[in-house]
């Protein structure tokens, strides 16, 4: 069986209150379960995968550090908001294979997203470990919400943020009832558009012999190179599951309410029984550009929250940004034969689940 990788999530709660999460309904603070129970579920697949998650699970330092001692896992990854990064023992932090650290950009928009203060806060956490000599995968995980602009924000990390290695970002949609004033507008207007510029941006550097780490865009290149065929990115429902404060199995940690989520649980279910659980359906699998878009969200394929149209036009995104990768590709092979940039440098993810690639 190959390795699978899991969210755990270690509370519900959270200490901050972003503009665009939806949060949970009843949270629960603590897991149910004892430590016990998840080492044995894990022990019979020893080549997966945890990464933290939450809630915010750096709330639960003392309990990540005990799970990391007692229960096997091939390779460790942490999401987290960046404000609490502080509280987990160096040890510990060096032992992360990746770190996914929440930030919207500079400190306008970020604080704007997320509470004032706290672009300092991520930025000081984020230095403070790198400080104490973190070398691994620092993603800057990003919201590209509707006061967002894509260009500006994905750069001013990349520049004024250099302790992170790559740059992710997804967008606010379908997530909760929250509704765009123009919807369409916005993509149409801003959003590709600023997809565009970055795509250009990206090529620029890369002339120069600098691939910059922005996730999506390396990824899908990468892809593309190879001649391969992409599966949901997240592998959510596939290889990649959630477990939650009760040792609920879920296809996909947004929403643990959503029945059609729900795989099992870590006492009575072992991991060989789930994989392949839940897949992305019509019209995805018909698409042209599915090959590489992989479905984008199994959550949003089976739920639809904001209807049709807005599935429509948010795949026209895809779509865009897609077309302007391939546009870009004989150039970037042209690069790779003269020697200005490695083919390596598209080798991404290293076997890490923990971003979706498609925003």
């Amino acid at each position: 069986m190959s390795p699978m990788h899991y969210h755990l999530l270690l509370t519900e709660e959270c200490n901050l209150r972003c503009t665009y999460c939806g949060g949970f309904e009843k949270v629960q603070k603590d897991i149910s379960y004892d430590i016990k129970t998840l080492k044995e579920f894990m022990a019979k697949d020893p080549e997966a995968s945890i990464c933290f998650y939450g809630g915010e699970p750096t709330l639960k330092p003392k309990l990540i550090e005990t799970i990391m001692d007692k229960v096997p896992a091939k390779r460790w990854s942490l999401q987290t908001n960046g404000t609490h990064l502080e509280d987990i023992r160096p040890e510990y932090i060096q032992r992360f294979h990746t770190i996914l650290v929440s930030i919207d950009g500079g400190m306008e928009r970020t604080d704007a997203y997320r509470g004032k203060g706290i672009y300092e806060s991520v930025l000081w956490n984020v230095g403070h470990i790198r400080w104490q000599g973190y070398t691994g995968d620092l993603i800057a995980r990003m919201v590209i919400s509707e006061s967002s602009d894509v260009f500006e924000d994905v750069t001013h990390l990349l520049r004024e943020a250099s302790m992170f290695s790559n740059v992710h970002w997804q967008l606010d949609v379908f997530w909760s009832g929250h509704e765009w004033a123009d919807l369409k507008g916005w993509f149409d207007k801003k959003y590709n558009p600023g997809v565009t510029k970055l795509v250009n941006y990206w090529m620029a550097h890369m002339e120069k012999g600098d691939v910059k780490g922005i996730v999506p865009f390396k990824a899908l290149v990468g892809l593309m190179l190879k001649g391969q065929k992409a599966k949901l990115w997240c592998g959510a429902g596939r290889d990649c599951f959630a477990i939650t404060p009760r040792g609920e199995l879920m296809a996909c940690p947004i929403d643990p309410s959503t029945d059609f989520l729900m795989a099992g649980n870590i006492t009575t279910t072992s991991p060989d029984t789930i994989k392949g659980f839940a897949s992305v359906g019509a019209p995805c699998p018909s698409c042209d550009i599915f090959d590489i878009c992989g479905g984008r969200c199994l959550y949003v394929n089976k739920v639809r929250l904001w209807g049709e149209e807005a599935f429509t036009i948010v795949c026209g995104s895809v779509r865009h940004l897609v077309g302007e990768l391939k546009k870009n590709l004989p150039r970037i092979k042209l690069l790779i034969s003269e020697g200005k940039i490695p083919a390596s440098a598209f080798d991404y993810p290293d076997g890490n689940n923990n971003c979706e690639i498609i925003p």
